[in-house]
């Protein structure tokens, strides 16, 4: 693929970033620079790699050989290199001592002080390059009760509290089907490290960043910690409802659901006038947004014997019409293939290492001077062993001449 604009220009160009991490929040984390165009360069276990790299689906080589790449493993290390160290063999440390002199900021999510015992310590590295950033994603941080604990997204799902409002009243705790313990820890790295890059250029002097999934998932609880904060009780589970506003859920419409979020009085009104019910802004119940939140329940169940005669086409194409935000309740066979996703360019074709092709969503954030590319596909098993160590320490050499 072509970039329409020249790697110098990406935003991130000149970055580089060891990525000492495997399977989700590091990985996650080394992307979001890569796609901006940081040298991410991921180091591996020469017996295996990122263990994502045996996570189906897995796609064949399109040869008909017997190889095959994990699509999982893709999404997360597109447009990086690997190489393959094995930190127990003293050539093999010497050779990520040098790359870490040269490095501008270092990922890792081993548990705390693991990585301690083999000089790879904070404290080490920093006696190495003073500039580094070294980032360590733990599931609760690198001090306090929990330090040790083994953490996974489940987990630190668990214990924030975030599956404590996720699911219907009336069932269990469930925990979100997507990973966002891992995701927004990754996305909390990435902004803290380029926080921390941008004042070690100033200062000359580099940072360790303790990013945990705890800390993350309660971060971006900030409603649910300031309604317990303020009332003293514990937000409950509301399955697709809104604690202060209503309507605003998903309903049954005659053949699937979808969702509608009359956030104000104004939406409120125009939903009642395309429902029918003129009357219900009237009712004392559902006077104002606090009141429908309080009576949602009664109002839900007014709504949805209404919703139910028609087609969830036909209530969207009504609520679109008086501006009421609604949305069909999608799976990702239906977003994926979405006229607007695929108009927005975030749908992206990706080659792997053995030839296979799949498609895999991009970055998909906009920025006037730069146009996200798939420039390096995944790597295959320490690829760039020679290439990274040899463009890596040429700077090492430039500078002592």
């Amino acid at each position: 693929m072509s970039a329409a604009y020249p790697p110098a220009s990406k935003p991130l160009s000149g970055l580089r970033v060891l990525e000492f991490a495997q399977i989700a929040a590091g990985p996650f984390t080394g992307c979001l620079l890569a796609d901006l165009g940081a040298d991410v360069v991921k180091v591996e276990r020469p017996d295996g790699g990122d263990g994502m790299r045996g996570w189906p689906p897995l796609h064949g080589a399109e040869d008909g050989g017997s190889e095959s790449f994990s699509g999982n493993f893709s999404s997360l290390n597109r447009n990086k290199r690997s190489v393959a160290l094995d930190i127990k063999n003293k050539d093999d440390l010497a050779r990520l001592y040098a790359l870490v002199e040269n490095a501008d900021v270092f990922v890792e999510n081993f548990r705390p002080g693991a990585l301690a015992r083999s000089g790879l310590s904070y404290e080490d590295l920093k006696k190495r390059n003073p500039r580094l950033v070294y980032c360590s994603i733990t599931g609760y941080g690198q001090n306090g009760p929990y330090a040790q604990k083994g953490a996974f997204d489940v987990t630190g799902q668990a214990m924030s509290g975030l599956m404590s409002v996720t699911g219907e009243a009336d069932g269990p705790p469930v925990k979100c089907g997507v990973p966002v313990g891992d995701f927004a820890t990754g996305l909390y790295a990435a902004f803290v490290i380029l926080a921390a890059v941008m004042r070690a250029r100033e200062t000359g002097e580099g940072a360790h960043i303790d990013c945990s999934i705890l800390g993350s998932l309660l971060g971006i609880s900030a409603l649910q910690t300031s309604e317990y904060f303020g009332t003293g009780k514990a937000p409950r589970r509301l399955g697709s409802a809104h604690p202060r506003n209503a309507p605003y859920a998903g309903f049954e419409a005659s053949d699937k659901p979808f969702t509608i979020a009359a956030g104000n009085d104004k939406l409120w009104r125009d939903t009642c006038a395309i429902v029918g019910r003129p009357d219900l802004p009237d009712d004392p119940r559902f006077a104002t947004q606090s009141l429908r939140a309080r009576h949602q329940d009664e109002l839900t169940a007014i709504l949805q014997l209404i919703f139910s005669t028609r087609t969830a086409a036909e209530w969207l194409a009504d609520f679109d019409a008086k501006g009421v935000p609604c949305a069909p309740i999608n799976d990702f066979a239906d977003i994926l293939h979405d006229p607007h996703v695929r108009h927005a360019g975030w749908v992206r074709p990706m080659t792997m290492p053995n030839g296979a092709r799949a498609e895999t969503v991009g970055f998909p954030v906009a920025m006037t001077g730069y146009s996200f590319e798939i420039e390096r596909r995944p790597p295959d098993l320490g690829e760039h062993n020679d290439e990274v160590y040899r463009e890596w320490t040429q700077r090492s050499i430039a500078r002592a001449l």
